[in-house]
């Protein structure tokens, strides 16, 4: 019988694959490996040395760090001893951290380093379920000296040295661990309020990712590239659980600065990554391009229309001309192919953006040159994915068909509802929302949507963002969104227009290509708020809009813009720890900036 617990899956693992290769790290610019054994060996000694603290079945044990081995080690252990483990983002603030380790009770932190532990230091006195601190890297902390605080190596060691005198413990911990037992919380992004915890089961974490595996004919040979936080749900399954079923190698990308240089070293085969990764790479690409000498130009220009004609037929599932397959062999031997090996993708057999839905034209962008980007939808509660795109059945406008398993239903109020294995246990503390959210054994996603002829589901909206304009007429935000995130200079927008005459936008530049354009054009600024307000900056927008406006219905088009002149970021509120918009906070921060836009 195959195991049906998360510990139970990577003994097995382990035992499989001793010698294999299981984790990369970079340090000093070097790859580093680990084998599955010596991962074992180290998930071992963590679980024993967190008994050894005092850790019993059920109990919580919280995690703030960055990607690396010793996140999944430290995991693993908690899990191992039938303990709960707590993802936290590195972006929390002392008081988002303080809340999350106060609600799960959580009896053990582990922080990445001395800036994590800060923050907890800060709230520590406000903690009382709180007992223990292990940090995982102690630079800048040799002389620190606190009586709750330990350094991974030393829990390691207390494991290690806990073992003789416990024979036998850590195969009966892990034996004791059921499949309904919670194995983690993931506290969901809070767009509307504070994070709530949603219980997964070892069930559910092991159900989803065999589903998962066999979809994308996951093997020993993939490789994979960690980089989203693992405090998220998708980026835990991806780079963490899937890979312990499979034997698949985990890199670990030093951080997300040097995550396109990781990404050319790696080439990873399978790669998840939100919408805004996505987005990135497209403008990297189109800057790299205007840069280029004019040849280098021309063949591109020339290169991404065949590219989209191809595209496009491919996904409408209709055949593609003996020409224009002959021709689009030579774009992708002259441009295409050294694109994907500078973005390395040049590996890649599944492409995967999930999280939040992405602009169309970005998706045929990449399938134009020939990385079949898929998408996958989902929520928290239920583990991750209720649908997605399968091999050869890409459907752009919608986010593919169910996981097999499962059912997915939509409500007379066009609500999706989802039945199955992977859907979750409940909100921790909180049953009047578990039963909002679960009625008759439906889990209501909160999303708005409908299938087409094919069972493919498409997503209209968030059922409390629809814009509902004063004149009546029911708008989605999120498709005009996608439109304007299409340019290369906007990073991100909120529209406006519920109870209004029309639709007005809230928008935020790409720092990074905006200061580009502007240096290239020799638009003189001083700041990032002084380039926000220079007339062809405005001018620049204002075209990109125009654009967008062009391809939609009328009461869709956005008659006012305001450029917001700050950066937004999670650790000011506007945006969640996984980077999407916390609207109803835009609203109320912004509300002077809104109402200008419709004086007059």
């Amino acid at each position: 019988m195959e195991p049906q617990t998360v510990p139970a899956v990577f003994i097995k693992t382990v035992d499989r694959f001793e010698d294999r290769v299981a984790l990369r790290e970079k340090e000093y610019g070097l790859w580093r490996e680990i084998t599955w054994k010596e991962f074992g060996r180290s998930v071992r000694w963590a679980c024993l040395g967190m008994v050894a603290l005092g850790l019993e079945k059920g109990q919580r044990v919280s995690i703030i760090s960055e990607n690396n081995p010793e996140w999944f080690i430290a995991d693993l252990g908690v899990q191992s001893a039938g303990g709960i483990t707590v993802g936290i983002y590195t972006t929390n603030s002392p008081f988002e951290l303080k809340y999350i380790v106060e609600h799960s009770e959580s009896r053990i932190l582990h922080v990445q380093d001395e800036e994590q532990l800060d923050k907890v230091l800060e709230v520590r006195e406000e903690l009382p379920c709180l007992e223990w601190i292990v940090v995982f890297d102690m630079e800048g902390l040799r002389k620190f000296r606190d009586d709750r605080v330990m350094s991974f190596e030393a829990l390691l060691e207390l494991g290690k040295a806990y073992e003789p005198d416990h024979p036998g413990l850590y195969e009966k911990l892990v034996q004791n661990v059921g499949p309904d037992d919670i194995a983690i919380f993931i506290y969901t992004s809070g767009t509307t309020g504070m994070p709530k915890a949603a219980m997964l089961s070892h069930s559910n974490i092991v159900w989803t990712n065999r589903v998962l595996n066999r979809l994308w004919n996951t093997s020993t040979s993939d490789e994979f590239l960690s980089f989203l936080p693992l405090a998220h749900i998708a980026e835990r399954n991806v780079s963490f659980f899937g890979p312990l079923l499979s034997g698949a190698v985990v890199n670990f990308a030093e951080n997300m600065e040097t995550v396109p240089e990781d990404m050319r070293e790696v080439q990873p085969t399978i790669f998840f990554a939100v919408p805004r990764i996505w987005e990135k790479f497209y403008s990297s690409v189109f800057l790299a391009m205007k840069d280029a000498i004019w040849i280098a130009r021309t063949a591109f220009r020339w290169a991404t229309n065949l590219g989209k004609q191809v595209a496009e037929l491919r996904l409408a599932h209709q055949p593609v001309p003996f020409w224009l397959r002959v021709r689009h062999l030579i774009a992708d031997w002259l441009v295409f192919r050294n694109i994907r090996r500078t973005l390395g993708m040049d590996r890649a057999r599944v492409l995967v953006s999930g999280g939040a839905p992405v602009s169309p034209e970005i998706l045929k962008f990449f399938h134009g040159m020939g990385v079949e980007l898929r998408e996958v939808y989902g929520q928290t509660e239920d583990c991750g994915p209720t649908t997605i795109h399968a091999d050869g059945d890409i459907v752009i406008g919608t986010v593919g068909k169910p996981i097999p398993g499962i059912e997915v239903k939509i409500a007379e109020d066009g609500e999706i509802l989802v039945k199955g294995s992977n859907v979750f246990q409940g909100y921790f503390k909180n049953p009047e929302l578990t039963a909002e959210t679960m009625i008759d054994g439906w889990m209501h996603s909160g999303d708005i949507g409908e299938f087409d002829g094919q069972g493919n589901l498409k997503i209209t909206d968030r059922k409390k963002d629809i814009i509902i304009t004063s004149g009546g007429k029911n708008i989605t935000p999120q498709h005009i969104e996608n439109e304007l995130k299409f340019s290369p200079y906007i990073n991100d927008a909120v529209v406006i227009g519920d109870g209004r005459k029309y639709l007005t936008a809230l928008i935020m530049l790409d720092e990074e290509n905006i200061m580009k354009y502007a240096q290239d054009e020799r638009i003189p600024f001083t700041t990032y708020k002084s380039l926000t307000e220079a007339s062809e900056i405005q001018k620049l927008v204002q075209g990109e809009v125009d654009s967008v406006n062009s391809r939609l219905a009328r009461v869709e088009q956005i008659k006012v813009f305001r450029l917001l002149d700050i950066k937004l970021t999670s650790e000011d509120g506007e945006l969640t720890a996984t980077m999407k918009l916390k609207r109803r906070y835009i609203n109320e921060k912004y509300k002077n900036v809104i109402d200008s836009m419709y004086r007059g």
